[in-house]
């Protein structure tokens, strides 16, 4: 089974049938994350539709302006979200200061709510890591993913420590940065990822589809050393270990183990 820990389903607009096509006939356990309320009621959606598919609920850092105001309003959306994601903050694609009290506000909202729920998160740190990892820390975050990590590498090594998993995706093709980054994931940290359909469209222009995943785990295999099927292998039994003992992923667990 091969893994997408990070996905937009919801934006991939026409591509939608290809795109769960692509998910159903290649075995693509999926975690599809939502910027919004709106976002996660289409993800519902398509959840609904193939049973690979798992809708998550959260704030984007993008978004969290319009809902700080009225946090209580999303509690039952959090209450019923198996995991919560996509949340964080963003300090650099979100170039207006005045925009990250409304973020802070949001993550501290949502990590509490993870914290009393003892729910998975899913979180976005562009430019913020160290305020992440210090929350992670304030709220006691047992378990957590970090996508598309691009932070300092010192940082990466104190997420280890705090237990975090990583996922890697499509700008591994094309940046030693982010190369670098993957060599530094642990093998057992380690998760992959599209971002799609917007993570190769950002990158190439062109709209990213599920199988992308493919070349991830190929150029993963050759930064580790290790073969296509052994990173396919480990990154199941991660998503497995995460999964692992959570009664709001119970159905998810299952499916992982059986690999079907």
């Amino acid at each position: 089974m091969l893994i997408d820990a990070h996905v937009h389903l919801d934006h991939y607009g026409e591509s939608l049938r290809p795109a769960l096509d692509e998910i159903r006939q290649n075995r693509i356990f999926t975690v599809s994350v939502s910027m919004d309320l709106s976002s996660y009621e289409q993800n519902l959606k398509i959840g609904e539709a193939c049973d690979f598919v798992l809708p998550t609920f959260g704030v984007h850092p993008k978004r969290a302006p319009e809902y700080a105001g009225g946090l209580h309003d999303l509690s039952r959306w959090i209450d019923e979200s198996p995991a919560l994601g996509e949340i964080g903050l963003d300090f650099h694609w979100v170039e207006d200061a005045t925009r990250y009290p409304a973020q802070l506000k949001v993550l501290h909202y949502f990590l509490a709510a993870a914290r009393e729920q003892k729910k998975l998160v899913n979180l976005h740190t562009k430019g913020a890591e160290r305020q992440i990892l210090d929350l992670l820390e304030e709220y006691e975050i047992q378990r957590a993913i970090i996508h598309w990590y691009s932070g300092p590498l010192d940082l990466l090594n104190a997420f280890i420590d705090l237990g975090v998993f990583f996922t890697v995706g499509v700008e591994v093709l094309f940046s030693e940065r982010i190369q670098a980054v993957a060599r530094a994931i642990p093998l057992e940290k380690l998760l992959t990822e599209t971002d799609n359909p917007g993570g190769l469209k950002w990158l190439r222009g062109s709209v990213g589809m599920p199988l992308a995943l493919r070349d991830v785990i190929t150029v993963l295999a050759g930064l580790k050393e290790t073969s296509e099927k052994t990173i396919r292998e480990i990154v199941q039994k991660n998503l497995l270990e995460l999964t692992r003992g959570d009664p709001w992923l119970r159905n998810a667990h299952h499916q992982l183990a059986a690999g079907d």
